[in-house]
């Protein structure tokens, strides 16, 4: 696709029609503190984008321009638009971008292409909706000056353009073979949009597209990634963050079959060979010794106890996120005031796929081609034209479907160590991860310590929130790694904590920021699989002692929330939450992340003998506004349930002299078959705009586990993961 100028609205190309829309995002939301370094300016907008081609046989191709891996956005984003264009889903192609261009394509959430925090349909629905209509508009306005007809008496149903009047009906397809483009674009304003009702596609579940590919076998990842002359890598990394390699001896490696070389790298030693095998051999051959850095001597166990101690020393100030009110002055005047501490532990990403990417650099080092999948175009090109001291449009992403992601496949560490070895050596190189170079060099969610306090004044109202949560910064992790500024606030560490689902007068989060000393990354859910777990299993412990049902407690302080108060009502009904159960006991828990509401229901037995937890069913109602693929979403959660239950049963990840003691699937256990419950989902659509449901099963687990376990044993878990050895210890045994 060629970038067209602002002013051209519609083109004629040999094949049809492509459609340059002009998609507007309110500029105070596009521009954030990322884009403004770029842009410059506080005015930027998404300018003509061409997201539609309709060829004169009725193909229509629409642009997809996220992330693909597994949530669905390639399907929804296009069903997005071909709901207002009124389009056959049947006849719609989606496309990925041939242009990463952040002004045609970026999210306006961001103005970047950044495939996390379930944002897409959050940050695209209106605008694509806009560009639908927009198109369907030119197509009419086409007919109706060649029919010379009203173009208010036109009128469309699938790919079809119908005249009532005269009875005639001409397809799409037929339309791109004479159309012209417009003098000026069609104006489009909320009132055209389609009401709900009206909706064929949106909230009607359709088939996702690339699905079929995964059975069959023909979807393309990057680790299937093949180019002409390329040979392969591997790379011992420093075993902990921010280690250099010094000396490094290679002859033992140098013998192994097919090894062409050994470079060195930043954070690591690669090997460079003829076959996966033979590199992966030769890397466990190296023998290095590593430079100083602050993960050197890291100790995960005694830090997480510090942090815990610097999290009840209110003296150290944490960093405010999204205040309310005087959470201080008001908890010194309260009559009553509860406390809590609750901790979790680093834990790894465990996406099917290892990490990947091919790169093949020019002989000059100024271009460059990456195969690869990952969540981030635009910090990929970034760090990419970066490294290699040249200009964006000298490089080409070829972008693949991702085996998982989970906030991982936003680091692009292995394709800038992919592009130094293509360049070290002159020819395209794969660089593969193992499995154990995936978990024991990962980049995990950081382990966190929370105290919190609840204040009640004289008439039993809760009254002041305070929750101060103790962890390394991920923000200011990825910008280091990226070369950008951080952000004044760790929004992957907050999410979830201003609990916006109970109106509290006085509310205040805080982040209090520890050095870094390891390896971070953004996780499934973000700071709401730790924030919820610490809020809601404190929650449950004052409605115990105030002698309340945990649910009816929720709903006295949501009161003001009627989305919440709706949604606990019916996870109380799903589950039916007032029948007494014999050997078992249920926990609620809610979330809240980015105006997407759930509330949860847990049911658990716990084998005293052994200390294991067997989670027997989960309940899960959950609001994202207008669903516009409802079993997609239930898909997404029950997903996220499963994937979070093993963060909750066994999952963590214990740093020693800043190495990670795990390695592989043995001794990091996730989720098995024999632990997934019966699960039920209940999607509630409602009027207000679409919000991210990619990951939102997974807030309330481990928090509604916690509670049912509590109301089941009288013994209150304090510490994710609940291992079958923490729960003995809790409960004497």
């Amino acid at each position: 696709m060629n970038h067209l100028d602002r002013r051209s609205f519609l083109k004629e190309t040999a094949g049809g029609l492509t459609f340059a829309l002009t998609v507007a995002a309110d500029p105070r939301v596009l521009v954030g503190e990322a884009m403004m370094s770029e842009a410059g300016a506080a005015d930027a907008v998404m300018p003509a984008s061409v997201w539609i081609s309709i060829a004169t046989d009725g193909t229509i191709s629409i642009v997809s321009p996220a992330a693909e891996m597994g949530q669905g956005s390639f399907t929804t984003l296009p069903l997005i638009i071909a709901e207002e264009l009124d389009a056959d889903w049947s006849k719609v192609k989606p496309v990925l971008p041939t242009q990463w261009d952040e002004k045609m394509y970026g999210n306006p959430l961001n103005g970047a292409f950044q495939t996390s925090a379930s944002a897409s349909v959050n940050g695209y629905f209106k605008p694509l909706r806009l560009a639908g209509a927009q198109a369907r508009r030119v197509l009419i306005d086409a007919v109706a000056a060649k029919w010379n007809v009203p173009a208010a008496e036109l009128a469309t149903e699938p790919s079809v353009v119908v005249h009532k009047a005269s009875n005639r009906r001409i397809s799409y397809g037929e339309i791109a073979g004479f159309a012209k483009a417009p003098a000026a674009m069609p104006k489009i304003e909320d009132r055209d949009l389609k009401p709900t009702s009206q909706f064929r596609l949106i909230g009607k579940d359709v088939p996702r597209v690339e699905v079929p590919t995964k059975v069959t076998g023909q979807a393309k990842y990057a680790m299937d990634a093949q180019v002409p002359g390329m040979v392969y890598a591997a790379v011992l990394q420093s075993p902990y963050f921010g280690g250099a390699p010094q000396t490094v001896d290679d002859s033992a490696a140098r013998k192994v079959a097919g090894i062409t070389d050994v470079v060195k790298l930043p954070d690591g030693v690669a090997v460079i060979g003829n076959s996966v095998e033979g590199t992966q051999a030769a890397k466990g051959m190296l023998k290095v010794t590593w430079g100083p850095a602050p993960g050197q001597n890291h100790d995960s166990e005694k830090a997480l106890a510090e942090f815990a101690e610097v999290g009840r020393d209110k003296s150290r100030a944490g960093v405010p996120y999204e205040a309310v009110g005087d959470a201080k002055a008001a908890m010194a005047g309260a009559a009553r005031v509860y406390r809590g501490e609750y901790r979790t532990r680093y834990v790894y990403h465990a996406q099917m796929e290892p990490l990947n990417a091919t790169a093949s650099v020019s002989p000059d080092g100024k271009s460059a081609e990456v195969w690869a999948g990952t969540q981030g175009a635009t910090g990929l090109l970034n760090q990419a034209a970066a490294l290699l001291q040249t200009d964006r449009s000298k490089l080409t992403l070829h972008q693949h479907l991702l085996g998982g992601g989970f906030g991982r496949r936003g680091q692009q560490e292995v394709v800038m160590d992919a592009l130094r070895l293509s360049k070290a050596v002159g020819k395209p190189v794969k660089l593969v991860w193992s499995r154990e170079d995936d978990l024991m060099f990962g980049k995990f969610r950081p382990m966190t310590a929370h105290h919190i306090e609840a204040g009640f004044d004289a008439n039993g109202k809760l009254v002041a929130w305070h929750h101060r949560i103790v962890s390394e910064s991920v923000a200011a992790y990825t910008a280091m790694m990226a070369g950008n500024r951080p952000a004044p606030v760790d929004r992957v560490v907050m999410k979830g904590s201003p609990i916006p689902q109970y109106p509290i007068a006085n509310k205040l989060a805080e982040h209090v920021v520890m050095p870094g000393r390891a390896r971070l990354a953004p996780w499934r859910g973000v700071g709401n699989g730790h924030n919820s777990f610490a809020i809601e299993c404190f929650l449950d412990e004052i409605a115990k002692d105030l002698g309340k049902d945990p649910i009816e407690f929720r709903l006295t302080i949501a009161e003001g929330a009627p989305r919440m108060q709706h949604l606990l009502r019916e996870v109380a009904q799903m589950s039916d939450w007032k029948r007494k159960r014999t050997d078992t006991a249920l926990g609620v828990a809610t979330m809240v992340k980015d105006d997407t509401l759930a509330a949860g229901v847990a049911e658990v037995s716990v084998d005293r003998t052994s200390g294991k937890i067997k989670v027997h069913n989960v309940w899960v109602a959950m609001d994202a506004g207008i669903a516009v693929q409802p079993g997609n979403i239930a898909a997404q959660t029950e997903g996220s349930i499963v994937y979070g239950l093993g963060h909750v049963l066994r999952e963590k990840i214990v740093i020693k002299d800043g190495r990670v003691l795990q390695s592989n699937y043995t001794d990091y256990e996730v989720t098995r078959m024999s632990d997934v419950p019966n699960i039920q989902v209940k999607v509630v659509s409602t009027d207000n705009p679409p919000t991210g449901a990619g990951e939102d099963g997974l807030p309330v687990l481990a928090c509604a586990v916690g509670n049912a376990t509590a109301a089941l044993t009288g013994v209150r878990l304090r510490e994710l993961p609940f291992a079958p050895e923490r729960v003995r210890g809790a409960m004497g045994a």
